[in-house]
């Protein structure tokens, strides 16, 4: 068995999750439509979800600020499956080739414990990891070092043993702060040299090694 273990986020890395692809479709402009995004339903508040916050009372308080907006505030919980644009095939490319040769892979996202469920369900990929820590589950969110430590003491990983991939730059440096190896998540080609550097043996899905 390698001796590294990869970690990969979800978001941005392995799913394209997005709310202006089900909001594109409730408002008739895209002037309105950031707008609500940056004001109403903003990603700070949809954080609060990630951090375990129940949909239901964060919602609530949203249509209670914002009275006029109820119909679409609710689509965020409502119509949540319609965020999701599919799969990243650079990350899950990547994930796949590792997971033939045979290295340990772990999920760590920030993610509601209310709709990763849908994401499960929807992609297959994601049951080649060796376990996932749901950042709504935990009531903790990164990059609170704290999250990290769950997921080294869930799976007995050291960090100095792990590789983590995230596109948010918050998250790698705070895995960096804790001993992890990180990969700032831009594009495939990236991150199969990244993973190279770090004697990382890449392989197809056939099995033969990438050079």
């Amino acid at each position: 068995m390698p001796a590294k273990t990869i970690i990969f986020d979800f978001g941005g890395v392995l799913v394209d999750w997005n709310p202006r692809y089900l909001y594109k479709k409730i408002f008739s402009s895209e002037t309105e439509m950031e707008w609500f995004l940056s004001n109403v339903c903003t990603p700070e508040w949809n954080q609060a979800m990630d951090a375990g916050k129940p949909f239901a009372e964060g919602i609530a308080e949203l249509c209670e600020r914002f009275p006029g907006f109820k119909e679409q505030i609710s689509a965020f919980y409502d119509r949540w499956p319609e965020m999701l644009g599919g799969e990243i095939t650079a990350g899950v490319g990547v994930l796949s080739e590792l997971k033939a040769g045979g290295y340990r892979l772990y999920g760590l996202t920030n993610w509601s414990a209310e709709t990763i469920p849908v994401a499960y369900s929807r992609f297959d990929f994601l049951r080649k990891l060796d376990g996932i820590v749901v950042s709504g589950e935990e009531k903790v969110i990164k990059p609170d070092p704290e999250i990290f430590r769950i997921l080294l003491k869930r799976y007995d990983l050291k960090p100095e043993d792990c590789i983590f991939i995230d596109d948010n730059q918050q998250n790698t440096e705070a895995a960096d702060a804790l001993g992890f190896e990180t990969v700032l998540f831009s594009d495939a080609t990236d991150l199969r040299n990244r993973l190279r550097s770090a004697k990382i043996e890449i392989e197809t899905v056939s099995g033969a090694t990438l050079s």
